[in-house]
């Protein structure tokens, strides 16, 4: 019975981690972001480590890939073991934070690919310390299904490929596209709220200063307020969240009016998505003129979104010749839409029917 229940948790967590990691390490620059999100200042308030967000996203998802093969094929259990409880503990923190403290909505432990809420991501991670525990109590039942040299090889050759995966994918796009904006998709369908979705349920707070300290009070305790407090702010607190659509706080905003239903309406819509000029590769930058220029004598109408200010936006003009409108979009958006900084997209009437990388532009079919 031991033995059963040591062999299932060994193929349970090994397969679960390298799923896990696979579906990450397919969109690490994604990855990257929630990574950031937890470093930033309202969750750890460690913003040293946003730069390098993007390098221990990808060494993570490695590690996460690489140990599930380990463990399935009894490499070094004792080390295989000892890591995946190591690197358990460290996600089980992580997730219990962001539950308890609400401060990052998906752990985004599968990317877009499945979305979990914080306890949700919490919970997998206790029934994964549960199996892990198994089989660090149990280490002895684990042995290696093949000889020394194939388990090395096929180690060593996980390591390799998902190197290779992750090089491909930072400099294409990702191999599965999970996000919202993915090719085939109609984006005003995508923003729509179906008739009879819940809605969300929210109570007003206001904040007043009384004798020196912010105090908060609800629309019932307005009638309690202390005489002499005075007015600091108000902010709106969800009580219950409620249908929120796959494509929301998409806007595509020039001189304070947002053209995007004029825009989705388009037949032959040429996109240049970058979402912040300052960090927007030269490389590909210098792509798009040229890309421009091609499109439009081919009927389409050429724009470029951004949520870079008009002073970057002037600069980019100058540098790189572009002869293109820019719509403000906001950067959470953009990232979304894509991960390369520039990429192109093309819409027809609303629809996404092409996305490539500023290194694939020789791919697009105009």
């Amino acid at each position: 019975m031991k033995n059963i229940l040591t062999q299932f948790s060994r193929l349970f967590v090994g397969v679960l981690f390298i799923i896990s990691g696979l579906i990450k390490l397919n969109d690490p620059v994604g990855f990257s972001y929630k990574l950031a999100e937890y470093f930033s200042e309202p969750v750890f308030n460690m913003p040293f480590l946003e730069p390098l967000a993007l390098a221990l996203a990808i060494i993570l998802v490695i590690l996460e890939v690489v140990l599930g093969v380990m463990l399935l094929v009894g490499y070094k259990s004792k080390i295989t073991i000892g890591s995946l409880l190591i690197l358990i503990v460290f996600f089980t923190f992580l997730t219990f934070y962001s539950a308890y403290f609400d401060v990052v909505k998906d752990c985004g432990c599968f990317g877009d690919a499945l979305h979990l809420t914080p306890w949700q991501s919490f919970t997998k991670d206790i029934v994964l310390l549960f199996f892990i525990l198994i089989l660090f109590f149990n280490q002895k039942l684990i042995k290696p299904l093949f000889t020394t040299q194939k388990t090395n090889f096929t180690v060593y050759a996980s390591v390799v490929l998902c190197a290779f995966m992750a090089v491909w994918v930072l400099n294409h796009n990702p191999i599965k596209d999970f996000r919202p904006y993915k090719v085939g998709t109609n984006i005003e369908k995508g923003m729509e709220i179906p008739e009879g979705a819940p809605k969300s349920v929210v109570e007003m707070i206001f904040i007043y200063k009384v004798n020196g300290v912010d105090k908060e009070f609800s629309e019932k305790d307005l009638m309690n307020i202390p005489e002499g407090a005075t007015f600091v702010d108000r902010k709106d607190k969800v009580i219950t969240e409620g249908y929120v659509p796959p494509i929301h706080d998409f806007t595509m905003t020039k001189d304070d009016s947002d053209y995007k239903e004029e825009l989705l309406k388009e037949s032959k819509l040429l996109i240049f998505v970058t979402y912040d000029l300052k960090l927007s590769a030269q490389s590909g930058m210098e792509k798009l003129e040229k890309l421009s220029q091609e499109a439009k004598a081919k009927g389409y109408k050429v724009i470029a979104m951004t949520a870079s200010g008009a002073d970057e936006i002037a600069k980019a003009k100058k540098q790189f010749g572009l002869n293109v409108d820019f719509y403000f979009c906001d950067a959470t958006t953009l990232k979304t839409i894509e991960r390369a900084n520039p990429s192109i997209v093309v819409l027809h009437n609303g629809t996404v029917i092409q996305k490539v990388h500023y290194n694939d532009i020789k791919d697009l079919k105009l």
